[in-house]
């Protein structure tokens, strides 16, 4: 066992010693209580969403869908396209400054609650009782020589397995390819062969990741493990075990002498042990594989409830509060501390800016390329002529009529198309040429500009800066 840096010259500890010894099987213990009911929320919130979105309808079509060969992102009434990158910026921005802020007032709460990895381990390892039954049994049944009872439930439990999977693999796919049309495709056996590797890849990957390294992945594969460390402070809510309370630990005995040592509230049940989905001890303090999911707080309770001994041995908590013994209300000001005062401000204006930026998004974009082949010409009627290309991309749900203007020189005037229609979240290139008189303006590079503009809605327009040469 060693030690992990943490803020403010806090540790982690860190077993070592686990990654060289054989992996011993977790058979995880069913729990009830109040935050296995908020985890089992989250786990049918979170794929309610996953599973059910990409069936919702929007004006016709997927109303989220991230078109990869159309090259357009569908999120409801909005088009977005590859140039609206920087709000996929934005969203990363706020994912991570939220998960700060969540790890410095929580702890590893993502973890234990909304974790891909938890929320799919949570479903198998459900499949997983429902077959092969409760901890007992699946212990008796994983010693056991190969027969045919034990080839029955586990040939039905991972043909399960395989089922959620690969349904899971179709729904992310069906996120970038049309979920109708890759069901007909697959039914058809017709599937694209990017969509086969990914709808297979992803099924194979939650299969291994969900169904046997579990917490494997958490403790060794997961990289926010690693640097949650420099997130945490001594006013971080965390699972904490009460050592004066529960020192020293030991079973109760009905005919116990007056001269006996006193016991704790902890009678050494280890049914906290036995519910961890990592399966390490939260009386040894707070620990890199404690992932926060509070089934040790949920199976603490219930036996505190037994034994008549007051709730909240194990608790969330924080090490300030344990050591100079903080009430509900002196913890809950510790939160609100320089740190996650800073993330929440912080993440709000990211919010704030990200959403004045959407309310404001004008539904069309420009781009103007000139031709490079012939920087400038003399045209039939005497002017000198630039060639432009404009690429005009309508991003609203509705087609518009647009036309096209130039400004910025003297007698600067378009010939070529000056309307052009553009379906609803579609695009065009329009080929046209500048003409100037010659001699109106001095020779060299000019700048000028091109604006389109809705004619059914004016505050729809945009400019785009070029150049034009006059030889």
């Amino acid at each position: 066992m060693t030690e992990g840096a943490g803020s403010k010259g806090r540790a982690i500890p860190i077993n070592i010693d686990g990654l060289y010894e054989k992996h011993k099987t977790v058979h995880a213990r069913t729990v009830t209580g109040l935050f296995n009911n908020w985890r089992w929320t989250m786990v049918f919130v979170t794929q309610a969403l996953f599973y059910g979105l990409c069936w919702f309808q929007w004006n016709g079509r997927q109303a989220v869908l991230f078109h990869i060969a159309e090259r357009k992102f569908y999120i409801f009434g909005m088009v977005f396209w590859p140039q609206d990158v920087i709000y996929l910026a934005i969203l990363l921005v706020i994912s991570a400054y939220g998960l700060f802020l969540v790890t410095a007032v929580g702890g590893r709460l993502f973890c234990g609650y909304a974790c891909p990895q938890t929320v799919y381990t949570e479903i198998l390892m459900w499949i997983e009782r429902k077959i092969e039954g409760e901890r007992p049994a699946r212990i008796k049944l994983d010693a056991q020589a190969m027969n045919p009872r034990k080839f029955r439930l586990k040939l039905i439990k991972h043909s399960l397995w395989l089922v959620v999977a690969l349904w899971t693999g179709i729904t992310f796919v069906g996120y970038f390819t049309p979920i109708k049309e890759l069901l007909s495709e697959m039914a058809s056996f017709r599937i694209g062969p990017w969509e086969a590797f990914w709808v297979f890849f992803y099924a194979a990957f939650l299969y291994m990741m969900a169904g046997f390294l579990r917490e494997q992945v958490c403790k060794y594969m997961c990289p926010y493990a690693r640097f949650q460390g420099v997130m945490f402070d001594p006013d971080t809510l965390i699972i904490s075990y009460d050592p004066e309370r529960g020192e020293p630990r030991g079973l109760r005995k009905k005919k116990s002498g007056a001269d006996a040592a006193p016991l704790g509230d902890c009678v050494d049940c280890s049914i906290c042990v036995q519910v961890c989905p990592t399966g390490i001890d939260i009386r040894n303090g707070l620990q890199l594989e404690c992932i926060a999911c509070a089934a040790c707080i949920d199976a603490c309770d219930q036996v505190m409830d037994k034994v008549g001994s007051p709730r909240g041995l194990i608790r969330y908590s924080t090490e300030n509060a344990l050591a100079k013994h903080y009430t509900a209300r002196e913890i809950l000001a510790h939160l609100l501390r320089f740190r996650t005062l800073l993330y929440s401000g912080i993440l709000l204006a990211i919010i704030l800016a990200g959403a004045w930026s959407l309310g404001n998004r004008v539904p069309l974009k420009l781009d103007v390329l000139r031709d490079r082949s012939t920087l400038s010409r003399e045209a039939s009627d005497g002017r000198i002529e630039n060639v432009f290309s404009l690429h005009i991309s309508n991003t609203d749900e509705i087609a518009h009529r647009y036309s096209i203007g130039v400004s910025g020189l003297e007698g600067i005037d378009i010939v070529g198309a000056r309307r052009v229609e553009i379906p609803a979240a579609s695009s065009k290139t329009v080929a046209l040429s500048a003409r100037v008189e010659p001699g109106s303006n001095k020779k060299g590079s000019h700048p000028i500009h091109f604006e389109v503009r809705s004619e059914d809605q004016d505050q729809i327009s945009v400019r785009e800066k070029a150049s034009f040469f006059l030889p």
